[in-house]
């Protein structure tokens, strides 16, 4: 007959193992965007291809990272948004491309799937992560959206990082408005980069990609969230604003169906309610988030004129990354750690 310690000794081992296997067989899953548009291997450097594969697998790395030691889907999308901000080769914080006055106006957004708390701002020009004060709105206010001055202000009191408008120069940027005044100086060059507009007119493609980002996670309890960061249209006026900070437009999460977020026309996304539609769809038609997401990206928004792409990912870590552009920097992640980076169409 074994000791009575010996016996204890064994049920701790086994519980352990328990324990250990039942955390390994959790399922996480983090995804992400750079925007989407005419990028085309041939137009692409091998420094700049490799460049934007380093910079989503450092986002995915730090999400997998928080969501790998149980933290929440909300931590995970803050902290590959944040990341991918901080990359002057997207549109969004340190790469955000210049208004028609010459400014870099940021709009984005966060939703949490487990209570359906949102918050946004929008054209914010001295915040250095605009992706944290959407969240700080979401959870230190009663409100959803804030823009502009008050947004600053409410970040200011918040202890956020704020930064003298000239943080968010790159010259790549500054001569893209200078071009696109150049060609038309009425016209406007999409987040997305394959076509400019004035008046509706469209030139044709060119390979001028500007890349909105944005990330959307399942946890280990079960959570979804989604978060959205632009810089918006190159040259817009009149304090545009597009979908991207606006909540059922570019950014959703329903712990209930998924979690989305929108790179494109903006107009186009918002007229369609993009995100939200998705969630609809897979709630009230029992759709799958594959079959929910291809009917926005590949029917809806293009029947109206528009283009881009979004990532989502479903209550049972199922991914969707539809395009309907020539390509869209995007990569997953899941609990195995295995790390998926794309850039083009297949």
């Amino acid at each position: 007959m074994k000791p009575l310690s010996a016996i204890i000794l064994l049920l701790f081992m086994m519980a352990t193992a328990q324990a250990q296997q039942a955390a390994s067989n959790k399922k996480f899953t983090l995804v992400i965007h750079g925007g989407a548009g005419t990028i085309l291997k041939k137009n692409m450097t091998p420094e700049k291809e490799q460049a934007y594969q380093l910079a989503l697998n450092n986002a995915l790395q730090a999400g997998y990272a928080i969501l790998n030691k149980g933290g929440t889907a909300l931590d995970a999308v803050e902290a590959a948004v944040r990341l991918m901000e901080d990359s002057p080769l997207f549109n969004a914080g340190k790469g955000a491309v210049f208004t028609n006055e010459g400014k870099n106006e940021l709009d984005a957004s966060i939703m949490d799937g487990k209570n359906l708390g949102a918050g946004a701002v929008a054209s914010v020009t001295t915040i250095r992560n605009p992706i944290t004060a959407a969240r700080a709105v979401m959870e230190k206010s009663q409100h959803v959206m804030m823009v502009g001055s008050g947004a600053e202000k409410f970040a200011q009191q918040q202890g956020l990082v704020l930064v003298d408008p000239s943080y968010f120069y790159t010259e790549e940027r500054w001569q893209g408005l200078l071009k696109v005044r150049a060609q038309d100086p009425d016209s406007v060059a999409l987040d997305h980069g394959n076509k400019t507009t004035s008046m509706l007119k469209q030139p044709g493609n060119r390979d001028d990609k500007y890349g909105t980002v944005g990330a959307v996670a399942l946890d280990q309890h079960g959570n979804l969230a989604a978060a959205t960061s632009t810089g918006g249209m190159t040259n817009k006026k009149f304090g545009r604003i597009g979908d991207a900070p606006i909540i059922g437009a570019g950014t959703y999460a329903n712990n209930a169906t998924c979690a989305v977020s929108c790179t494109g026309w903006g107009e186009f996304f918002i007229r369609l309610s993009v995100a939200k539609t998705v969630s609809d769809l897979m709630e009230y038609k029992g759709l799958s988030v594959q079959a929910a997401t291809n009917d926005l990206i590949h029917k809806k928004v293009p029947a109206l004129g528009g283009d881009g792409g979004l990532i989502a990912v479903d209550k049972s870590g199922n991914v969707a990354m539809p395009f309907n552009t020539e390509g869209m920097y995007r990569g997953y992640i899941k609990q195995d750690g295995k790390a998926v980076v794309q850039i083009y169409k297949d």
